[in-house]
């Protein structure tokens, strides 16, 4: 197995203290986003043998195994992170695998450069994701019912958003979502920041289920995605808890630091929250408009202590092992690819010893044995 070197994203969003308190490291008064684990040729982690990527390319089916390649390719499928939001991110969706090849083939088409930035779809992949969260972690997942998203919007006392509380109340649910959502990515831009100025200024003053509203206005004032932000649920989770985040899901992670995982793309259609493009035509083709439950995910007990997060996605499969002082040693050898990230106390993976934030890439079929005292993330895939 490989001990691996990770890139360090300072995206602008990220926290620039909580990557460096788990590593134990000294904060460089720089954002530290998200680091990156995995073969991404954005940044791909660094072993011993040369960059990872470069790795499998060289033998995909000693690194991947026959199974992995023969489903999803001579790739790593999964990218996993440590992510650390300090500000929200943009709201933004993830189309499907359909959507995925169509906007890629559409675009390549019609000449569109692949480093534009009016360019939606990168690659030809989808893009479904999981967070789990090691600090208490707030985010945005799936509509709210029409109902309840009027009640919140009428409760801030804003004439301007009255319009909008009236359609939440007089169409079914999709038409409802699909067309509060549409006039508020339309609206006029001088208008709209007015609203959403007179709309943060009523988020201060009454707090509460206001207050992620009014913190996300702070960070993004007068952008038109404060009021879109208003259409979904809150969620905060507990350490241990996740979310999946599927197709057409519009969602934003506000704060918190987790081990998110996702298959390997970067598609993402962005709503708002953001000085980047944001075409409202194809996001609107790309949404699911009906209210969801965010459906917060605990792990459930495996086998030999493994702790598995339930995902219907066969590009990537999350676990957890909680390892006592004084357990057993667990066999983690599988026919697949394998990242092991320890995120608490010390664990023995093979010859290698992990600390908070150190990972391995274990090759498909390697005997793997694991002990130790602490937390231990196993990302693989079903294949």
């Amino acid at each position: 197995m490989d001990r691996l070197d990770n890139t360090i994203r300072p995206y602008a969003w990220g926290s620039t203290t909580a990557i460096p308190r788990l590593l134990g490291t000294e904060p460089t008064g720089e954002p530290q986003a998200e680091m990156w684990m995995g073969a991404h040729p954005g940044a791909p982690s660094r072993t011993d043998r040369g960059a990872l990527d470069e790795v499998i390319d060289a033998d995909p089916e000693k690194e991947l195994g026959i199974d992995s390649v023969a489903k999803f390719g001579p790739r790593l499928p999964f990218l996993l992170k440590l992510l650390a939001a300090g500000a929200p991110l943009s709201l933004q969706v993830h189309p499907d695998l359909t959507q995925a090849k169509e906007g890629y083939a559409d675009e390549e088409r019609r000449g569109v450069p692949r480093n534009a930035p009016h360019r939606n779809y990168k690659d030809a992949n989808h893009k479904p994701e999981l967070i789990c969260a090691l600090t208490e972690f707030d985010g945005l997942c799936g509509f709210r019912d029409p109902l309840a998203a009027a009640a919140l919007l009428d409760g801030l006392g804003v004439d301007s958003l009255k319009p909008y509380v009236d359609l939440l109340h007089a169409h079914p649910e999709e038409a409802a979502l699909r067309e509060v959502l549409t006039a508020v990515l339309t609206a006029d831009p001088e208008a709209m920041a007015r609203t959403v100025r007179d709309a943060a200024a009523a988020c201060d003053r009454l707090g509460g289920a206001y207050a992620p509203y009014a913190d996300i206005a702070h960070h993004y004032p007068g952008d038109p995605g404060v009021i879109a932000a208003m259409l979904l649920n809150h969620v905060r989770l507990q350490p241990g808890e996740a979310l999946f985040l599927g197709a057409g899901v519009p969602h934003a992670y506000l704060n918190g630091l987790g081990v998110e995982i996702m298959a390997n793309s970067d598609n993402v259609l962005r709503c708002g929250l953001t000085p980047k493009h944001v075409d409202v035509p194809e996001l609107l083709r790309i949404v699911r408009f009906e209210a969801t439950d965010p459906g917060v995910l605990r792990p459930e007990a495996g086998p030999d202590g493994e702790e598995v997060y339930e995902t219907p996605i066969d590009e990537f499969r999350l676990s957890r092992y909680v390892l006592p002082e004084g357990g057993a040693t667990h066999d983690l050898t599988l026919t697949n690819p394998q990242i092991l990230l320890c995120t608490a106390g010390t664990v023995r993976a093979g010859e290698h010893q992990l600390t908070p934030g150190s990972s391995v890439f274990v090759p498909a079929g390697e005997e793997t044995e694991v002990s130790g005292t602490g937390t231990l993330f196993r990302a693989t895939v079903v294949a």
